[in-house]
C-alpha cells in the first residue's frame, strides 16, 4: 500500500512537471494543446472514494493553473472530469464488476475500454476548459475544433504514456 502511494505520487509529480515545463511551451498550433497531466486523474484507483478523487482533481488543476496563469480554469475542468468519472466508469463497466484494487489502464482493462473511458473524460475536461477559455459561444466551431484536436492529441499521449508505464511495472 505504501509502495503504491509513493509510486502514484512520483507519477503525479512527473506528469505535472512534464506538463508545466515541456508541454506548456510546445508551439504545435493553437488547435493542438496536449494536456497529458489529466492522466493523473484517469489512473486513480477505480474504487477510490469519490470525494477524494474530486479533491485530488481540484488540487491537480489548481497546480497547473498556477503555472499557466489561468485562474481556476484547469481546476474547474479537472473537478468536472472527476465528478463525471463514476458515471463514466459505470457506463463502461465490464460484465460483472471491476476488481476491488483495479487501476484503469489499457493493460488491465483493454485498449478499447481505455480509449472509451479516457476519451470520454478527456472530452469532458477539454469541453469545460476551452469554453471557459473562450468565455463565449460566439465562435463555437473554433472552440469545438480545439476540443476535438487537443482531445485526440491528449488521448494519444495518454495511451503512449500508459504503454511505457505498463512496461516498467
Amino acid at each position: 500500500m505504501i509502495v503504491e502511494t509513493i509510486k502514484n505520487f512520483l507519477r503525479f509529480t512527473f506528469f505535472i512537471l512534464l506538463q508545466v515545463t515541456i508541454l506548456k511551451h510546445l508551439d504545435l498550433n493553437r488547435f493542438f494543446n496536449p494536456f497529458l497531466y489529466v492522466i493523473c486523474i484517469l489512473m486513480l484507483p477505480i474504487k477510490m472514494d469519490k470525494s477524494l478523487v474530486m479533491f485530488i482533481a481540484f488540487i491537480t488543476g489548481l497546480i497547473v493553473d498556477m503555472f499557466y496563469n489561468t485562474m481556476g480554469m484547469n481546476a474547474a475542468a479537472c473537478t468536472f472530469m472527476a465528478f463525471c468519472r463514476p458515471g463514466v466508469l459505470r457506463f463502461y463497466s465490464p460484465i460483472g464488476e471491476y476488481d476491488a484494487n483495479a487501476v484503469p489502464t489499457s493493460a488491465s482493462l483493454g485498449i478499447r475500454w481505455m480509449i472509451s473511458y479516457a476519451g470520454t473524460l478527456i472530452l469532458f475536461h477539454h469541453t469545460v476548459l476551452f469554453f471557459l477559455e473562450a468565455l463565449t459561444f460566439h465562435s463555437p466551431f473554433t472552440t469545438i475544433a480545439k476540443i476535438i484536436t487537443s482531445g485526440a492529441t491528449t488521448l494519444i499521449l495518454v495511451l503512449i504514456a500508459q504503454n511505457f508505464m505498463s512496461r516498467n511495472d
